[in-house]
């Protein structure tokens, strides 16, 4: 595997991170329900370093899956860390005993999120820090986060943050946050099936801001579509290569973070790098949005 087959570099703007598009979602490496330990702790290590050895130089992780351990087992893989890896976190969130995600807003809340992963991940200083909102349903929310990013843009001006992005949003809250700090990327729910935030994507594209879809795939509840299965049939591949090499067509500021604590799983999900969409397939699977119902 080259890094030319996955998905090519991307530069985040006014920083000097560069990563290839395909990159490694790290939720799934904990316990059942992102709550304690993995089953096969060895597998979790070993998925990490193939995904490093691979090419892959884009991590996505938060100190609240687990909490605390996934990102114990990225600092037991790779640390210490190779050249050009670039780990991008999140805040936002915490996970109480009863296993549930409550939110932590406060500024002692992502201040004392920040330590945590600086603290677990073995590092000085966090690449990237995305404030994701916790909403009451699956999409976002309207509502001031500038609170929460003037909290983050200070820690920024302490060293403890370099970059700053935005996670589960909305078109509102991004120009809110960029009119306090420049935001490098923004993670939303998107893929094949979902596309509220088509609009949103291409308004990024324009600045040269990173758009990182979380459930790619579907998430808990995987891509289901005949046209998938039909283009995936005729190309060779699997319906999930499909929807990932989908996403990477759709915009070049599209960059990847599927999830797996399977190292054939990953190596599947990078594969999709390689794929090439003819216009017809693409007009098919362009097709598949208008017919689900949100």
């Amino acid at each position: 595997m080259s890094k030319a087959t996955l998905g090519g570099p991307f530069t985040f703007p006014g920083t000097s991170l560069t990563v290839q598009r395909i990159g490694y979602g790290a939720m799934q490496l904990a316990g059942p329900g992102v709550w304690g330990p993995p089953k096969d702790p060895e597998g979790a290590v070993a998925v990490l370093r193939e995904a490093a050895a691979a090419g892959v130089n884009h991590i996505d992780t938060s100190d609240y899956y687990g909490p605390h351990i996934t990102n114990q087992i990225i600092k037991q893989a790779l640390h210490p860390y190779p050249t050009g890896l670039v780990i991008v976190t999140k805040l936002g969130a915490r996970r109480p005993a009863d296993k549930s995600w409550q939110p932590a807003i406060s500024p002692q809340e992502l201040t004392a999120g920040v330590h945590d992963n600086l603290r677990n991940l073995g590092l000085d200083a966090l690449d990237i820090v995305n404030y994701r909102v916790m909403g009451a349903g699956h999409g976002p929310e309207e509502g001031s986060i500038a609170e929460q990013v003037t909290v983050l843009a200070d820690l920024r001006r302490k060293g403890l943050i370099r970059h700053i992005g935005l996670s589960n949003v909305t078109a509102a809250q991004v120009a809110e946050a960029q009119a306090i700090t420049d935001v490098v990327c923004v993670q939303n729910n998107y893929n094949l099936a979902y596309r509220d935030d088509d609009a949103l994507i291409d308004d990024l594209a324009r600045q040269g801001i990173a758009y990182v879809p979380f459930f790619p795939l579907g998430g808990f509840s995987p891509l289901q579509s005949s046209t998938l299965s039909s283009v995936a049939g005729r190309l060779g591949a699997t319906p999930m290569q499909v929807a990932l090499a989908w996403l990477l067509h759709r915009s070049p500021n599209i960059l990847l973070i599927p999830g797996t604590s399977s190292v054939a799983h990953l190596r599947e999900n990078l594969a999709a790098g390689q794929l090439t969409l003819s216009p017809q397939s693409l007009a098919e699977l362009d097709r598949i949005a208008a017919a689900v119902q949100h």
